[in-house]
């Protein structure tokens, strides 16, 4: 039911910066967390960043000192602010959301929408 639009990927040379946003409809967005996950190739799906309804964030310690996740309720809208980027973050980046914190920071979902694409050069 939930439908989720990730864009603001692109090729951006390390070091740089990057904002990506996420637009989720279909769901009470304001009481649900949102999360960010990536998935780099060859490589499994990983938790990014998550918040909460109530704002608390969670981040993966690869990110937690140059990625902020955010989010705007009027705009139905999840952010990823990413900053000081490495080669080691390019990967196809995703949002998902869940009514339990607990659910986004584990990555339990049935479905996944397309994602949006980082490529870190050096």
């Amino acid at each position: 039911q939930v439908q989720l639009v990730e864009s603001g990927g692109g090729l951006v040379q390390a070091g740089g910066s990057l904002k990506l946003s996420c637009v989720a409809s279909g769901s009470t967005f304001s009481r649900n967390a949102m999360g960010w996950y990536r998935q780099a190739h060859g490589k499994q799906r990983e938790l990014v960043a998550a918040i909460s309804s109530e704002g608390s964030t969670h981040y993966a310690d690869s990110v937690v000192r140059r990625f902020t996740v955010s989010r705007d309720n009027a705009k139905n809208t999840v952010y990823l602010q990413m900053s000081s980027l490495k080669p080691e973050d390019t990967a196809v980046y995703y949002c998902n959301t869940n009514r339990y914190m607990s659910t986004v920071t584990r990555g339990y979902f049935q479905s996944w929408g397309q994602g949006t694409q980082v490529t870190v050069s050096t």
